[in-house]
């Protein structure tokens, strides 16, 4: 029963380090760009599932298990924000269905400690999913220059600091 449990919340890790990943990769790209508010939604989503993975982590060793601290697959080398936040939308799609699955599957072993904390992670993906969503639409509806006008915000602020990259 327990390990089934184990199973499920170190599969649960191994997609939520693969997301810290990607999503760090695509801040350091949109920030280089100097796309500031897509870079931070990435750094914030990155670090809320960091928090998951801690959550998750916390779980396996009450259950007398052991974390598997292994991303589920390699970053994706994309540098277009469009694809970017069309992967983000993916990779929140499938932790929803995912955990959905890993919850019912949780309850079948009557471990609902664990069903409770793949619904509560469901609901955090789905507030991510939406917040991708809402900058892909924008993308889509105001084209190009939606970037330029981040970018140009961006340039205002670092020329106004008299600091070469806000970021150094």
């Amino acid at each position: 029963m327990k390990e089934k449990s184990i199973e499920l919340l170190n599969k649960a890790v191994a997609d939520e380090l693969q997301a810290v990943h990607q999503y760090m990769y695509f801040h350091f790209h949109c920030d280089n760009k100097g796309y500031e508010p897509l870079s931070l939604l990435f750094r914030k989503i990155a670090i809320e599932e960091m928090m998951h993975i801690e959550r998750i982590s916390e779980r396996i060793i009450f259950l007398k298990g052991d974390v598997e601290m292994k991303p589920s697959g390699e970053v994706k080398k994309i540098h277009n924000v469009k694809e970017m936040l069309e992967c983000a939308r993916k990779m929140e799609e499938d932790a929803i269905l995912t955990y959905n699955k890993f919850a019912q599957e949780c309850a079948q072993n009557l471990d609902s400690v664990s069903k409770k904390l793949f619904e509560d992670l469901v609901v955090d993906e789905e507030r991510h999913f939406d917040e991708f969503d809402t900058q892909y639409d924008n993308i889509h509806e105001f084209g190009e220059q939606f970037l330029a006008l981040q970018s140009i915000e961006r340039s205002k602020k670092v020329a106004g600091s008299g600091t070469p990259n806000p970021t150094a």
